[in-house]
């Protein structure tokens, strides 16, 4: 209303150039009859001078008056102009806290022990081999649903010449194969019974991720297989004792029984690392701690995910140093 009434005021004062009137004004109106019949004559000579349209080999012209094919919302369009075919699931993996347990074991590995070519056909096979596990649990939970297998076998091929170029290179490495088959079946166990989300599940994944580390140590040349072991337990005491913590964040925020649960885990683990570091006591003492306060906040997942990066980045340099 005030936005209207300033906009009056303004009229009255400031009067706009006076418009003629043409039924007043006999040339004005000549003018714009004029002006009209010249854009007629104009769109008239438009329509003679257009080309018809070419039509295609063996197609016959519409006869002369027939009513023209309807346009706009009435017209039949093909669904596959409008629509495009939705991609299967599965091709990318949802589970964002999976990706520091896939990389920091193998970059921790490659770094204990020295370097070496085999290492890149490794680092592939691993994460191609993880994009297989995951489309291949999506595809059980779904009870075998076709849609869920492209997924499947398009990585099961992509797995196949990263793992030729690892054999070629250091073939003794395959005896470490079979360690990787318990906690892989745990895990597709549980995605077959849609229980993928399971603590049982979730453990044996995650210690089953860790044995990485000892791989990568043996392909660079690592001699010292106790302290690669040792290295891998840290690891695998870390990134469990992470299942109950987020568990307990997120999932399962609130249980008094899944705090007991992460807490006395958390501190267990602390008592453990008196054998191995004082500096790894000290550090698993603070993420008991962790595990014991912090969820009284309630953090979003974003800040716990964003916490949890630099806990790991602790730990793994940790591990590196003191072990």
């Amino acid at each position: 209303m005030l936005r209207v009434a300033v906009r009056s005021w303004v009229r009255l004062l400031l009067p706009g150039p006076q418009q003629t009137d043409p039924r007043r004004d006999p040339a004005g109106g000549r003018r714009i009859l004029h002006g009209i019949s010249r854009v007629k004559l104009s769109a008239v000579s438009t329509r003679a001078t257009t080309p018809p349209p070419t039509l295609p080999a063996g197609a016959t012209a519409a006869p002369t008056g027939a009513t023209a094919a309807p346009t706009g919302a009435t017209a039949a369009r093909p669904r596959t102009d409008t629509r495009r075919r939705r991609r299967s699931p599965g091709w990318v993996p949802n589970q964002h806290g999976a990706w520091a347990m896939l990389a920091v074991p193998l970059l921790v590995g490659v770094l204990a022990g020295h370097p070496a070519w085999v290492h890149l056909p490794l680092a592939i096979f691993w994460v191609v081999g993880y994009f297989l596990f995951f489309a291949t649990g999506l595809w059980l939970k779904s009870a075998r649903k076709a849609r869920y297998l492209p997924p499947v076998r398009a990585y099961a091929l992509a797995a196949v010449p990263p793992a030729v170029a690892v054999l070629a290179l250091r073939p003794e490495l395959v005896r470490w194969a079979p360690l990787f088959v318990p906690p892989m079946l745990v895990g597709l166990v549980a995605s077959a019974r849609r229980n993928d989300r399971a603590l049982v599940s979730g453990l044996a994944t995650t210690v089953g991720s860790c044995l990485m580390a000892v791989v990568a140590y043996d392909a660079g040349g690592g001699t010292d297989v106790r302290r690669a072991w040792l290295v891998a337990a840290v690891l695998a005491a870390y990134f469990s004792g992470t299942v109950f913590y987020v568990k307990n964040l997120i999932r399962e925020r609130g249980s008094e029984r899944h705090w007991w649960m992460s807490v006395g885990f958390h501190g267990l683990v602390t008592l453990a690392m008196i054998a191995v570091s004082p500096w790894l006591v000290a550090l698993f003492a603070v993420l008991t701690i962790r595990a014991a306060v912090v969820p009284a906040f309630g953090p979003t997942p974003k800040q716990a995910g964003t916490a949890e990066i630099l806990a790991t980045a602790l730990v793994a340099v940790a591990a590196l140093l003191a072990v």
